[in-house]
């Protein structure tokens, strides 16, 4: 009898332990909502489109916040919502991994100025951390927080996060910069689709 009760808080410290290293070592799923939300806070802000090479620091680096390419919305969106830094990210992967990332631009080594900055290479950076999804059938199926891409006229890629809110027609709006600043309008199906990411953990 005194053995058995002896062993029994043993037994529930065991537990109790076990279950926590658990909770620790388990990801945890972020929440698309502050994602918008952090998106949703560049209307206003970022008013130009600036697609030009700039220099900048590394790791949480960024060009001025009133201007910016498509992709700036998202890196913005993840550093101010859950303190993710793609820049860093990317630069370390690439870094690790340079022959997986796409070598449209000539790149002979990682460029933490640029990379992050690309469609392609964030579309790969995802992929490789198991983020890419099918492309739904249906339109209605895109969740909030999703990131698309897309090609317009058949030669410039693009992204963007899909909203929580829905535009007059009932389809999903996106948050996007696409030549006049980071807006939220009906242009999920604007342009050729390419990719769906959830990139939440």
């Amino acid at each position: 009898m005194p053995q058995n009760f002896s062993r029994r808080p043993l037994l529930l410290l065991l537990t109790l332990g076990a279950s926590n290293l658990h909770s620790l070592a388990a990801p945890t799923r972020r929440d698309a909502s502050a994602l918008i939300r952090a998106a949703r806070t560049q209307l206003g802000v970022t008013h130009t489109y600036d697609g030009r090479y700039a220099t900048m620091a590394y790791p949480g680096g960024d060009v001025p916040r009133h201007t910016g390419v498509c992709t700036d919305v998202l890196i913005r969106a993840y550093r101010d919502a859950f303190a993710v830094d793609l820049q860093k990210l990317v630069h370390t992967d690439m870094a690790a991994h340079f022959s997986a990332y796409p070598r449209t631009w000539g790149l002979k080594r990682p460029d933490p100025h640029i990379d992050h900055r690309r469609v392609p290479n964030l579309q790969t950076f995802w992929a490789r951390k198991q983020a890419k999804l099918p492309l739904p059938s249906n339109e209605q199926d895109w969740q909030p927080g999703d990131i698309f891409t897309s090609m317009i006229h058949g030669k410039l890629p693009h992204t963007g996060i899909v909203s929580d809110r829905r535009t007059a027609s009932g389809r999903w709006a996106v948050i996007h910069n696409i030549g006049q600043g980071t807006r939220e309008e009906d242009a999920l199906t604007a342009h050729l689709l390419t990719g769906r990411y959830r990139f939440l953990v």
